[in-house]
């Protein structure tokens, strides 16, 4: 699913109460749509989570971006530092 279809998803589920985050693999694309919440992952395209079956470094990511929850100040953006 493209960035822009993402973030306006995430402010419609958000406009009805529910907190959302993504993961973002674009951070250009995402500083423009700015969405509430994302986590932007650095790694290349079409492994947004890592290598295929590293599951250390794949809750890692997922625990960081379940982190940004807590942020009612938004939109906001953080980089995953590996």
């Amino acid at each position: 699913m493209c960035h822009q279809s993402v973030g306006l998803i995430q402010r419609a589920i958000e406009s009805q109460g529910i907190t959302t985050v993504s993961v973002s693999l674009l951070r250009e694309i995402t500083e423009k749509i700015r969405p509430p919440r994302a986590l932007f992952v650095p790694y290349p395209l079409g492994y947004p989570l890592g290598a295929p079956h590293d599951t250390v470094l794949q809750t890692r990511i997922m625990r960081a971006a379940f982190t940004l929850l807590a942020h009612n100040n938004c939109p906001v953006l953080e980089t995953f530092l590996p």
